[in-house]
């Protein structure tokens, strides 16, 4: 097996993960969350699958894909280290910044696979291909549909009385 193939397989493999565990952390949490461990394994994932991806340079060249890498690395580290007060403590900049990763994550996963599949007579001949139109403009309707949930779910966490009721529930907790 060359180093080229074991990278491949590698990358693969790797970037493969993140998919079910955002769908996981969607589903459990409505968010990908990187103070649960979920979303540790997320994060972890997606930035080892990122890594990876930039062992295909001297193969490939720099291509628009490692651009939106890049994208994604950035942010990864706006999700994680966002200091930005009020935003920061509500959390919505963390969730349309790793919100965004997963939709980066879903058009290099689709576009790679629909490449390749079915075989001998692939879906796409390569990333520019016309017929990757309408599951990428699918992905962009899916992102906005979930991001929207997403945001009126923090907002509706965030409200006065919400707030209060946690307080509540932790002074409870604690003088029990």
């Amino acid at each position: 097996m060359t180093a080229s193939t074991a990278l491949t397989l590698a990358h693969t493999a790797v970037s493969v993960l993140p998919v079910g565990l955002g769908l996981l952390a969607f589903a459990r949490k409505g968010r990908i969350d990187p103070r649960t461990q979920l979303g540790k394994w997320y994060l972890g994932t997606m930035l080892v699958g990122a890594v990876t991806a930039f062992g295909f340079v001297p193969r490939l060249g720099f291509t628009p894909g490692q651009v939106l890498t890049l994208v994604t690395l950035a942010l990864l580290a706006v999700g994680t280290v966002t200091l930005w007060g009020e935003w920061r403590r509500n959390g919505y900049v963390q969730t349309v910044a790793l919100s965004t990763t997963y939709l980066l994550l879903m058009v290099f996963a689709t576009t790679e696979t629909l490449k390749h599949v079915p075989f001998g007579h692939p879906f796409a001949a390569n990333a520019a291909d016309p017929a990757l139109l309408p599951v990428r403009l699918g992905l962009l309707a899916a992102y906005l549909v979930g991001l929207t949930y997403q945001l009126l779910r923090l907002r509706s966490a965030n409200t006065p009385t919400a707030r209060l009721e946690r307080a509540i529930a932790q002074y409870v907790k604690y003088a029990a």
